[in-house]
């Protein structure tokens, strides 16, 4: 039986520019007891179909131009505001995608998770409380009642989506929106909150709608798939047809980027580059006379013309890891020995002219990108900083970098606010690679992109270091992705090194518990194995 039905949907956003078309006459449904996922890249229209049938679009500039929802016998487009909020949070409830910007800093959790069933009348206050406790246990969070009264920024990001996921369901709502639940959370969080969301679903007996743009991360929960691209569905049916029998050339697209390459063949004829020696990089403490120990004795090597894949969750000391090893971050013991120079003991200026042959790809480029610097002088200024070219030669070298990073070179006059976070990467890798460096840390630098434009960064990254035998720290919580990219791989937990060793080897042969479940939780296995025998039968 269909909880949902939307039919000939079409949302428009009217500005000085123009109209632009965010959804296209889209229909699907969401069945009582099942999931149903909509996939698409950013842009696709997913997440203002769905916005949209909840008074969710900022009206003006959004507007919907035709179309009906049918839900419990009524048209939800057509209900006015005040009957609509009646419905959200009680009938309809939704979890974004950030829990962070979601759930207010002044506000305790308990005082958030009831604040749905005093504002609907559903209960008083104590019994609010009390079921809001029991959802708490429910969703996996420890000692609820302590939890009732602390504050977002005490929970990690798992944490507080489970408090995301406990205030939608405390209305026990019939349908359940989840709008990218799990897309910043790392791969062992992000199947905690799968395995969540569905055993939920079925416990309670409710529809669920699931929003992402990673085909893998919903193929093991959802029932019904529906893919958009440029605001149409191009493509809807059970899981098991879209995996195995794919008929819209995007959705294909979608699938080939599943990071599913078998990992590179080890070389063992490369002579040392890096190497660290009991490292330590600690923080204080404003709570604790304790240092947080970030990186903790690691003892480490990375080869000439190797990738060294860095893998672990959030907290287990990659990022600083590879800051430490550029000297960004100040060392509290050990060493960092480059091409057998001790990293740690050179003045400033010699330190300058090492970072020449060391630069740094990071996570968020347009947080790393200077938004009134236009291109031109964003890889301008590693040249000249370097006395690389002079101002003679710079226009030749910036438009080579643009070559090499696949950009038109008509689009250095523009800022970073004008491209898309795939285009603002290889704006970053450019100015990393100006130097000609023979060490790259790429740190999580396609975590935030969409599936297909991952494989493009991961594809360009391939092909830059086989061309300019680059050696690279390709830091990353996505074991997928590492599989993918890393001749070796070595595992942080708690800033101390868990393993180090071939990529096959640890894959197949993992050593700690750690590392097994890191590999445990890697999702759409079935989605995988499937573009893996693809692969092995198109090469037969």
């Amino acid at each position: 039986m269909s909880l949902l039905n939307v039919n000939d949907l079409s949302v428009s956003f009217v500005t000085r520019n123009g109209t632009t078309e965010a959804v296209k006459n889209v229909s699907f449904s969401v069945e009582a007891k099942s999931i149903t996922a909509v996939i698409g890249e950013s842009g696709s229209g997913k997440s203002v179909s769905c916005y949209a049938l909840l008074g969710l679009i900022p009206q003006p500039p959004g507007r919907i131009d035709s179309g009906t929802a049918e839900f419990n016998g009524q048209d939800l487009l057509a209900l006015s505001e005040r009957d609509l909020r009646g419905i959200r949070g009680s009938d309809i409830a939704m979890i974004f995608q950030d829990p962070m910007t979601c759930l207010n800093p002044y506000m305790r959790i308990g005082e958030q998770l009831i604040e749905p069933l005093l504002v609907h009348g559903v209960a008083d206050k104590e019994t609010a409380t009390r079921r809001a406790i029991e959802l708490l246990d429910e969703v996996g969070i420890h000692n609820p009642e302590s939890a009732m009264k602390a504050y977002p920024f005490e929970f990690s990001g798992g944490m507080r989506q489970r408090v995301m996921i406990a205030m939608a369901l405390i209305t026990e709502p019939k349908l359940l929106i989840a709008d990218e639940p799990t897309t910043a959370l790392d791969v062992t969080i992000q199947a905690q909150i799968l395995r969540l969301v569905k055993s939920l679903q079925e416990k309670r007996d409710i529809g669920v709608l699931f929003i992402s743009h990673d085909l893998a991360v919903v193929s093991d929960i959802a029932d019904r798939i529906v893919v958009m691209e440029k605001g149409l569905v191009v493509e809807q049916g059970a899981p098991a047809d879209i995996f195995t029998n794919a008929q819209h050339p995007y959705t294909q697209k979608l699938l080939a980027a599943i990071p599913s390459g078998a990992p590179p063949e080890p070389d063992s004829g490369r002579e040392t580059l890096i190497t660290t020696t009991n490292l330590k990089t600690y923080f204080m403490s404003e709570n604790s006379d304790e240092p947080i120990k970030a990186v903790d004795d690691v003892s480490l090597s990375i080869q000439r013309g190797e990738v060294l894949g860095l893998v672990g969750e959030s907290g287990s000391g990659k990022s600083t890891f590879g800051r430490s090893l550029l000297r960004l971050t100040p060392i509290t013991d050990g060493h960092v020995s480059f091409d057998g120079t001790d990293v740690g003991k050179l003045d400033r200026n010699n330190l300058k002219a090492l970072r020449r042959r060391m630069q740094m790809i990071f996570q968020d480029p347009y947080a790393s990108l200077n938004p009134r610097m236009t291109v031109h002088d964003t890889l301008a200024e590693p040249l000249l900083l370097h006395n690389i070219v002079d101002r003679t030669g710079l226009d030749v070298a910036i438009r080579e970098l643009m070559d090499n990073v696949g950009l038109a070179r008509g689009f250095t006059k523009k800022y970073p606010h004008e491209f898309s976070g795939g285009q603002r990467q290889r704006i970053a890798i450019g100015r990393a690679l100006a130097t000609k460096p023979e060490f790259i840390v790429a740190d999580e630098p396609v975590s935030a992109l969409d599936v297909t434009i991952q494989a493009q960064i991961l594809d360009l990254l391939k092909d830059l270091k086989d061309e300019y035998g680059l050696t690279m720290l390709f830091v990353s919580h996505d074991l997928a992705v590492i599989r993918q990219i890393a001749d070796r791989v070595a595992v942080l937990y708690r800033g101390k090194l868990e393993e180090v060793g071939n990529t096959s080897d640890v894959f197949n042969s993992p050593q700690t518990d750690y590392t097994q479940q890191l590999l445990a939780a890697i999702p759409g296995k079935s989605a995988v194995q499937h573009n893996m025998a693809g692969e092995g039968a198109g090469q037969s």
